[in-house]
């Protein structure tokens, strides 16, 4: 599934603009402790999350995440919207809490 279609499916807000719109996933992962993350996430994954903070693009980085998912339209400072951009790992927004946005992501198809 390309990100692109999971923003359209949970009809979101894509922060870091065209950044890997166009990349395919297969996985995903629920979490809001970075050492579960990145004990457990799965490179070029989805990581659905409620933390907004630098450190989740670095932890993205490390395992390979293509996108953070930041639930409950929390905000997102633009120092780390323009660290996403430089490490090329794509941030989306929704208003939807974490249970329904991996929800949603498993019905669609991701694992």
């Amino acid at each position: 599934m390309k990100i692109r279609e999971i923003v359209d499916i949970l009809d979101c807000e894509v922060l870091t603009g065209e950044l890997n719109m166009d990349e395919e996933v297969t996985y995903g992962y629920t979490s809001d402790l970075l050492s579960e993350v990145i004990g457990k996430a799965k490179a070029d994954s989805v990581w659905v999350t409620i933390q907004s903070h630098l450190n989740v693009v670095a932890v993205a980085v490390l395992v390979g995440i293509k996108a953070i998912i930041i639930c409950e339209n929390k905000s997102v400072d633009p120092k780390v919207v323009e660290k996403a951009k430089q490490e090329g790992v794509a941030i989306i927004r929704t208003k939807e809490n974490s249970f329904r946005t991996s929800g949603i992501l498993f019905k669609a198809g991701l694992k």
